[in-house]
């Protein structure tokens, strides 16, 4: 047959070709006679064999299939231009192997190590003055939470970086509040070119009144910082000094002595705060002041990065940052956070809502006012501090609020309490706060009602935790709602956790660091996390309060200790208390005082009349006879046995009056006693 003949053709080498153009049917196939999983191949079959002539589309469908022989060729001619193509590349190349390839990828992967090792130390390629030096002393602010003051300076010039408060401990009886000690800016006054405030918080600028009173410099800061020191100047009689305030732009650098100094946008739980970048003599000097990371801030302005970045691709040789929350791992909330929990609280409310928070957290208020605004309530704002810082935002266009939303602490009462919202003072528990005198039914307009919601909006500054329990034990027992640290997305911090200060460790990428604004734990765990972000263990150092640092482009070390301390303020009259009446009040408060009164005859040198003796706090009431009656006893054999030249001297009786008792009370009551003896001598 026509098939056996062309498969038997030896000069054939390709393989035979299904014919498609006869189908199964026409040659006579039946599908079941077909042997399983066989593949069948048919030879092609020429125009003359079979006598017919394909039709058009089948001869084009042909004509496009290659045959083996055009497929020979071509892998022929395809090898040979693989050949000339590699004959061509090893003519342009050389003959590299894959090793060397390697070899380049390697030496890439080294040059681009040197490339990020460049931009991490990018403070070693600025051009310095190899002779410059500063100096770097805080006042306050180490150790403690509060009461922060830095002075930057150099040979012939000086800064002082914020002027703060700090609040005291329960046994410093009588005082209010705590600022630094000025002592060491006598011996530099006459080369401080002026103060730099970084924003308006009571631990940054509460101190500066009392600065003012002994010392008088320029004031640079943005505009709300100048505006709340301003109305302190004009609370303590400084209004005249309004005259030495500079309002500065964020992102212009000014001269100011020898330093050049530019403010930078950060935020932080006030609005208007800064960091600065401080070029000096040394190098530069970058300092965070307070702040977070917030990417959603209520006015819609986050930490510059892009000018931090900046500075930190300029070399920055030293940085100084807030170690608040090193503690704290992760991020801080955002302070739109607080937003949403405020919604619910307010939505829920049956009755008043009154809200505390810092005086100074415009945000914080600014939010819970637009909550009530949002479900109908009129806004009655009571406490001094918080009506004062709330009209100066709204003054300088901080925030927009409307007049007619606002009533007066006597108008509450006009209102139902689901229509109205109080936000006050007294978040710390202070006594004399607008909140501490609702919760004690103190308050000459408001009282706390069992239908009332209140959220305390802050966390409890270490120190105020004694306080701030006592005032959540008189709300509680007044039976209102009151929402604290136990609902946390009401409050959330204004200081960088871990994650941040990392981004601006890796920002900044300083030489040496200085962690500031915290207590020892603080900025010890501040120092760990720096370390892991490539700053050198000995380039880190924990100043305490005093320290004075010198750096230099190639050292940092501390040179001297300066006097610091705490000057401590009675703030109902705004004047200073002294050491000595601070230890007085001290003595008094634990050991309590014994007076004496005694008249003595010199002629006869004897007892005139029965001694007159006054003493609290020694030993209760219902002991005072029998206590008496042995001062009587012990005056008895004093006068018989008393040299007598002492009759001869007021002050030198007393004097012996005084020790011989201070060792009787010691033997009976194993404490000392202000002893106050009052001699007549006759």
């Amino acid at each position: 047959m026509e098939d056996n003949k062309i498969n038997e053709n030896p000069n054939r080498t390709e393989k035979p070709k299904r014919n498609h153009e006869n189908t199964r049917e026409a040659k006579g196939e039946n599908r079941e006679n077909r042997e399983p999983n066989k593949r069948r191949f048919k030879p092609r079959k020429t125009e003359e064999a079979n006598g017919t002539e394909k039709p058009r589309n089948q001869r084009t469908q042909n004509r496009n299939r290659p045959n083996s022989r055009f497929k020979k060729q071509e892998n022929t001619q395809n090898n040979a231009e693989t050949r000339e193509n590699r004959q061509r590349f090893d003519k342009n190349y050389g003959n590299k192997e894959v090793n060397a390839s390697n070899l380049e990828l390697r030496k890439a992967v080294e040059i681009n190590a040197k490339v990020h090792k460049s931009a991490l130390t990018l403070h070693s390629q600025v051009e310095i003055n190899p002779n410059g030096k500063v100096r770097i002393t805080p006042l306050g602010g180490l150790g403690e939470i509060g009461g922060n003051m830095t002075i930057v300076e150099t040979q012939n010039s000086a800064i002082i970086i914020d002027a703060g408060m700090s609040f005291p401990d329960d046994s410093l009886h009588g005082v209010d509040i705590l600022v630094p000690d000025f002592s060491y800016l006598e011996v530099i006054k006459d080369k401080i070119a002026g103060i730099i405030i970084t924003h308006a918080h009571e631990d940054h600028i509460g101190a500066m009144p009392y600065l003012f009173k002994k010392h008088q410099f320029p004031i640079y800061g943005t505009p709300l910082p100048l505006g709340l020191i301003g109305s302190k100047f004009d609370e303590h009689g400084l209004k005249r000094f309004r005259s030495l305030f500079r309002a500065v732009e964020k992102r212009k650098p000014i001269q100011i002595g020898e330093f050049e100094i530019e403010w930078i946008h950060i935020t932080h739980s006030i609005v208007d705060s800064s960091a600065l970048a401080i070029k000096t003599e040394a190098g530069l000097i970058f300092h965070t002041g307070d702040f977070k990371i917030d990417h959603t801030p209520i006015d819609g302005y986050p930490t510059d990065l892009n000018r931090i970045a900046y500075y930190g691709e300029q070399g920055v040789l030293l940085l100084l940052s807030d170690s608040t929350n090193s503690h704290k791992s992760g991020y801080t909330p955002s302070e739109a956070s607080v937003g949403p929990a405020f919604d619910m609280l307010f939505s829920r409310a049956k009755g008043r809502v009154i809200m505390s928070t810092f005086s100074s957290n415009i945000h914080r208020v600014y939010q819970a006012i637009n909550h009530g605004l949002k479900y109908g309530r009129k806004v009655a704002v009571i406490g001094r501090s918080m009506e004062k810082n709330l009209e100066i935002a709204r003054t300088l266009g901080y925030i927009d609020l409307p007049q007619n939303i606002f009533i007066e602490a006597h108008e509450v009462a006009k209102y139902a309490d689901e229509e109205v919202l109080i936000v006050t003072t007294g978040s710390q528990g202070e006594t004399m706060s607008a909140l501490y005198r609702m919760a004690t039914d103190e308050h000459r307009h408001i009282k706390i009602k069992p239908s009332d919601t209140i959220i305390l909006s802050a966390k409890a500054i270490p120190g105020n935790e004694g306080s701030v329990s006592n005032i959540l034990n008189f709300l509680n027992k007044a039976g209102a709602k009151v929402y604290y640290q136990d609902f946390s997305e009401i409050h959330t911090s204004g200081h960088a956790a871990q994650e941040e200060q990392k981004l601006m460790l890796r920002l900044v990428k300083p030489k040496f660091f200085l962690p500031v604004h915290g207590e020892y734990n603080h900025i010890l765990k501040h120092k760990e996390t720096a370390i892991s972000c490539g700053v050198e263990e000995r380039n880190i150092y924990l100043m305490e309060d005093g320290d004075q640092m010198e750096i230099a482009h190639n050292y940092l070390r501390k040179v001297r200790s300066v006097k610091t301390g705490k000057t401590y303020i009675d703030n109902q009259v705004n004047t200073t208390i002294a050491n000595d009446v601070i230890l007085d009040r001290q003595n008094l408060a634990e050991n309590g005082i014994l007076i004496v009164h005694l008249e003595l005859s010199k002629a006869k040198n004897s007892v005139l009349s029965k001694p007159r003796i006054q003493s609290t706090g020694i030993v209760a009431n219902k002991d005072t006879i029998v206590f008496n009656k042995e001062i009587e006893e012990f005056f008895s054999l004093f006068v018989k046995n008393c040299k007598k030249e002492l009759y001869n001297s007021q002050k030198s009786m007393e004097n012996e009056i005084r020790n011989a008792l201070r060792k009787l009370m010691f033997k009976k009551t194993k404490r000392y006693p202000t002893i106050i003896p009052i001699v007549d001598l006759k």
